[in-house]
C-alpha cells in the first residue's frame, strides 16, 4: 500500500512539474510577445490557458483520490494539502499570463509611448519566483521557498518605478494616458504573479514545517 502511494506521491510531483512548465512558458510567451509586439506569440500564451486549466483538474482529481483513499499521515496530508492550494495560484499566474498578452494584443501596432525597462525587469523577477516556488515544492528546499517570498520586495519596488514613470509621461502629455493605463494594468498583473508565486512558496513552507508563512 505504501509503494502504491509513494508512486502516486511521485505522479503529483511529475504533473506539478508539467503544469508548472506550461506556466513558465506562458510567461515567457507573454514577455516576448510584449516586448516585440507580435500577435502570434501572445495568442500563443492565451492558447496556453486552456491547458493549465485542464492540468488543475487533473491535479486536482489526483490530490483528492490520495486524500481518500490512502489515508495519508500528518506528513504527506500536508504535502497533499499544499498541492490542492498551490495548483489555484498556479492556474490564477496561467489567466494573468493571458490577460497580459491579451492587452498585448490590443496595444498591437501602436509604438509605445515610451521604452519598455521596468516592465521587463518584472516579467523576469516574477517568472524566475514561479520556477524557483515549484522547484522548492518538488525538491522540498525550504530555504529556496524562503527566498522566493523575501525576493517579493523587489517585484513590489519595480512596480512602483513603473507606475510612477507613467505618471509623469501622462502628465507630459494627456494623449499618452489610455496606453500608460493599459501598460500599468500589464505591470499589476506581472505583480500579481509574484504574488502568486510568494503564496506557493508560503504553501511550500507549510508541506515541509507544518507552518504556513503568511507573510
Amino acid at each position: 500500500m505504501r509503494n502504491k502511494f509513494d508512486a502516486q506521491l511521485g505522479l503529483l510531483n511529475d504533473m506539478l512539474i508539467e503544469m508548472g512548465a506550461l506556466i513558465e512558458k506562458a510567461i515567457a510567451l507573454a514577455i516576448d510577445a510584449l516586448e516585440k509586439q507580435n500577435t502570434a506569440l501572445a495568442r500563443q500564451a492565451v492558447a496556453f490557458d486552456a491547458e493549465i486549466d485542464q492540468k488543475e483538474k487533473d491535479i486536482e482529481a489526483l490530490c483528492l483520490k490520495l486524500l481518500l483513499q490512502q489515508q495519508p499521515i500528518a506528513k504527506d496530508l500536508r504535502l497533499v494539502s499544499a498541492a490542492l492550494k498551490m495548483i489555484t495560484d498556479m492556474e490564477r499566474i496561467g489567466d494573468q499570463a493571458a490577460d497580459i498578452s491579451e492587452i498585448t494584443l490590443y496595444l498591437a501596432g501602436t509604438p509605445y509611448i515610451n521604452k519598455l525597462e521596468h516592465i521587463p525587469q518584472m516579467a523576469e523577477a516574477t517568472a524566475k519566483m514561479v520556477t524557483d516556488s515549484i522547484d522548492a515544492f518538488v525538491k522540498k528546499d525550504l530555504a529556496l521557498a524562503n527566498a522566493v517570498i523575501e525576493s517579493d520586495d523587489i517585484v513590489d519596488e519595480l512596480f512602483i518605478r513603473v507606475r510612477r514613470d507613467l505618471i509623469q509621461l501622462t502628465r507630459a502629455d494627456g494623449e499618452n494616458g489610455e496606453q500608460a493605463m493599459d501598460l500599468q494594468m500589464i505591470a499589476k498583473y506581472f505583480e500579481r504573479i509574484g504574488d502568486h508565486a510568494v503564496n506557493i512558496a508560503g504553501w511550500v513552507v507549510f508541506s515541509i514545517t507544518g507552518k504556513h508563512n503568511k507573510s
